[in-house]
């Protein structure tokens, strides 16, 4: 009897060179901030490695202008190309997926109420800190007073 392989068992590797699109209207939202984010994370290291190292190289001339150009253009694309085929990996298409409904599940308050919530917890935190720092100078003044602490 022959075996299949279904769609969901394949391997990254397999993925990176498949142009098909896993579940394309699930986890839309999720799926595509989270491929920008990671496209974006190699356009920028691409960039960084553009303006230092291969820099350094073109000025050493160990490798021409247009080389440092192209291998930073080179890693930029196979990065984007890499987090489009991430987010449409079927394990971790199938995480955004769950991670999004669970996220359209929670019920969200209002600025008004975000807004009271962090006027309380900054008045709290500003009383705390205040009390503590009366502490520490009380003690400090007490241990000032029987010769324990010499400042």
């Amino acid at each position: 009897m022959a075996t299949t392989k279904s769609k969901g068992s394949q391997t990254l590797l397999s993925e990176m060179f498949s142009a098909s699109l896993y579940k394309r209207n699930q986890g839309r939202r999720v799926r595509q901030w989270t491929g920008v984010a990671v496209a974006a994370v190699f356009v920028l290291g691409a960039m960084s490695l553009y303006n230092s190292v291969l820099a350094d190289m073109v000025s050493a001339e160990t490798l021409a202008e247009g080389a440092q150009a192209g291998v930073a253009f080179g890693l930029a694309l196979a990065g984007v190309w890499f987090a489009y085929r991430l987010v449409n990996y079927p394990r971790f298409a199938d995480f955004l997926i769950s991670v999004q409904a669970e996220m359209d599940k929670v019920t969200w308050v209002s600025w008004k109420e975000l807004i009271r919530s962090t006027i309380v917890v900054i008045v709290c935190m500003s009383f705390i800190g205040i009390l503590l720092y009366l502490y520490d100078y009380l003690w400090a003044f007490l241990f000032r007073l029987v010769d324990v602490l010499k400042v």
